[in-house]
C-alpha cells in the first residue's frame, strides 16, 4: 500500500461511523489547525457562554458547568503562554480545545457540545473574531485621521499645486489636501462600523444546519457574547460568510485610499516633485547606489493592496457556488480574512507613521504651485465677476492669455497690463489682484473650500465629527 493510501485509526471525534481513520493526504487538506488557532480565545469565550446557557436551562448540571470553566481558564493559559501543544490529527481549533478539555476534566467535557455543531461553533468564533478585528482597525483607523488632521493643522496654509490628471490644475493648501483623506478614511470607519453592525448576529443554536431539540436560549448566548440577536434561520446560520465578505471589501477599500496616499508619498518625495521628506524610519538605501533614499514603506504598503483584493475575490469565489448549508469549502475562509487583516493593519501603521514622519518641503511646494498657469481660472473668474463676461466667453479669453504668456515663456502674473488689454479691453489693473497662488487659495473660501480659514475650521469639524475619547 502506499504512502498515500496508508489508513490510519479511526478520529474518535467522528464517532462510530468510520471504521478506519484517514489517509496522510486526507489529514492534510483536512486539517485547518495551523491558521484558525487564530481563534482560541473567541472559541472559549463562545463554549463560556454556551455551557452559561446548558446550566441555566438545566441541560447541564452546574457541577460540569464549574468543571468545564476551569478546564478552559487552563486551556487559556496554556495557549497564552505557549505551552498548549497543537494537533493536525485533530483537525482545528474546536477539536483541539475539547480533546484537552476532556484531558484535564473527564466526561463533563463531552457534554459541553451538547445542542452544538462545529459548523454553529466556527460561525460563531468566527463572527467574534472578525468584529475584535473591525474594532481593532476603527482604532487604527481613528489614529491615523488624528496625525493627518495635526498636520493639516499645522499646515492650514502652506500652498501646493492642486492636480487634474496629475497636471497642476489650480493651488490648494497642503492641509486642505490631507484632509480629503480624513474624509476618505472617515467612509473607511463607516463602511466598516456597518458590517459589523450586520454581522452581530449570534449563529450559536444553529446546530449542523437545522436546530436543535434541546430547550436552549438562543437570546440569553447573544446577550452573553454581545450579539444584537440570534441569526433568524439555521441554515442561514451555519452558511453565511458574508461577513467575512464585507469585512474584506470595507478592507479592500481602505486599501484602495492607503494606496493613493502611498503613490502620492512615492511621487512627492521623487526628484521631479521633492515636496515631502521621509526621514530613515521609513526610507531604505540602495545596495549599488550610495545616494538613494528610497520610500519602501510607502511603496510596500501600496504593494499590500493587491494581496487585499486577491484575498476578497479569492473568497467570493469560494463562496459562489455553494448550495445550503455547510460544506467544507468553507474551510478556506478564514486565511484569506487573516491576511486581509493583517495587511490592512501593517499598512496602517506605515502608513500613520509615514504621515507623522514627513515634512513638507514648503519652498519646493510653493514654487510648483504657481507653475503650469494655476491661477488661469481665477483670471477667468474675475472676468465674471468683475467685468461682467459670461463664463464661457471668460474661458476663452483666459485661454488667449495663457496662449500668450506660454508663448513669452512666463507666468500670467508676468504679463503687462497692456499685453492683457490686447486681448480683451475689459481687464483693468485690478486683475493682479487674484493672479498670485496666495491670493487664489484665499478666495477659495465656498464650503469645502482651500482657503485656510476653511481648512481650520473644517479640521476642527473634523475632529468633531470622527474623534472620540
Amino acid at each position: 500500500m502506499s504512502t498515500n493510501e496508508t489508513r490510519k485509526p479511526a478520529n474518535a471525534q467522528w464517532g462510530g461511523r468510520f471504521a478506519s481513520g484517514p489517509s496522510e493526504v486526507m489529514e492534510r487538506i483536512n486539517a485547518s489547525i495551523d491558521f484558525d488557532q487564530r481563534l482560541f480565545a473567541q472559541d472559549i469565550a463562545g463554549s463560556r457562554a454556551h455551557a452559561r446557557m446548558l446550566v441555566t436551562r438545566g441541560i447541564l448540571s452546574s457541577e460540569d458547568g464549574g468543571a468545564i470553566n476551569a478546564g478552559l481558564d487552563t486551556i487559556s493559559r496554556e495557549i497564552e503562554s505557549g505551552e498548549f501543544t497543537f494537533s493536525a490529527a485533530l483537525e482545528d481549533i474546536h477539536m483541539n480545545i475539547e480533546v484537552r478539555l476532556r484531558e484535564l476534566i473527564g466526561d463533563a467535557a463531552g457534554r459541553l457540545h451538547t445542542a452544538r455543531s462545529r459548523n454553529d461553533q466556527v460561525a460563531t468564533d468566527f463572527r467574534l473574531w472578525v468584529r475584535d478585528e473591525i474594532d481593532a482597525v476603527d482604532m487604527q483607523l481613528q489614529a491615523l485621521q488624528s496625525v493627518l488632521l495635526d498636520k493639516a493643522e499645522a499646515h492650514a496654509g502652506t500652498i501646493m499645486p492642486g492636480f487634474t490628471h496629475l497636471q497642476t490644475a489650480q493651488p490648494v493648501t497642503f492641509g486642505h489636501h490631507l484632509l480629503a483623506y480624513v474624509e476618505m478614511f472617515g467612509r473607511d470607519r463607516g463602511r466598516f462600523a456597518d458590517a459589523r453592525a450586520r454581522l452581530n448576529e449570534l449563529p450559536l443554536g444553529a446546530g449542523a444546519l437545522a436546530g436543535t431539540s434541546f430547550p436552549i436560549d438562543r437570546h440569553a448566548v447573544a446577550e452573553d457574547l454581545g450579539f444584537d440577536r440570534p441569526v433568524a434561520n439555521s441554515l442561514d446560520a451555519v452558511s453565511d460568510r458574508d461577513f467575512a465578505l464585507e469585512f474584506m471589501s470595507a478592507a479592500s477599500i481602505s486599501m484602495t485610499h492607503i494606496s493613493r496616499f502611498a503613490e502620492e508619498i512615492v511621487i512627492w518625495c521623487s526628484d521631479g516633485f521633492r515636496f515631502v521628506a521621509l526621514s530613515d524610519a521609513y526610507t531604505t538605501g540602495s545596495s549599488m547606489m550610495p545616494q538613494k533614499r528610497n520610500p519602501d514603506a510607502a511603496e510596500l504598503s501600496r504593494a499590500k493592496a493587491g494581496r487585499v483584493f486577491g484575498d476578497l475575490l479569492g473568497l467570493l469565489t469560494v463562496m459562489k457556488g455553494l448550495p445550503l448549508a455547510y460544506s467544507k469549502d468553507m474551510q478556506e475562509d478564514k486565511e484569506p480574512v487573516f491576511d486581509a487583516a493583517d495587511s490592512l493593519a501593517l499598512a496602517l501603521a506605515a502608513t500613520t507613521g509615514m504621515i507623522s514622519d514627513m515634512e513638507p518641503v514648503i519652498e519646493n511646494m510653493r514654487n510648483a504651485a504657481g507653475k503650469g498657469y494655476s491661477t488661469a481660472t481665477d483670471l477667468a473668474d474675475w472676468l465674471v465677476r468683475v467685468a461682467d463676461v459670461p463664463f464661457r466667453d471668460a474661458h476663452g479669453i483666459t485661454g488667449a492669455v495663457v496662449k500668450h504668456a506660454e508663448d513669452k515663456g512666463i507666468d500670467l502674473i508676468d504679463l503687462s497690463l497692456d499685453e492683457m488689454q490686447a486681448i480683451d479691453e475689459r481687464i483693468t489693473d485690478d486683475v493682479f489682484s487674484v493672479l498670485s497662488v496666495e491670493a487664489s487659495v484665499a478666495s477659495r473660501t465656498s464650503f469645502g473650500g482651500t482657503a485656510p480659514d476653511n481648512v481650520r475650521a473644517a479640521a476642527s469639524d473634523a475632529r468633531t465629527r470622527f474623534m472620540r475619547d
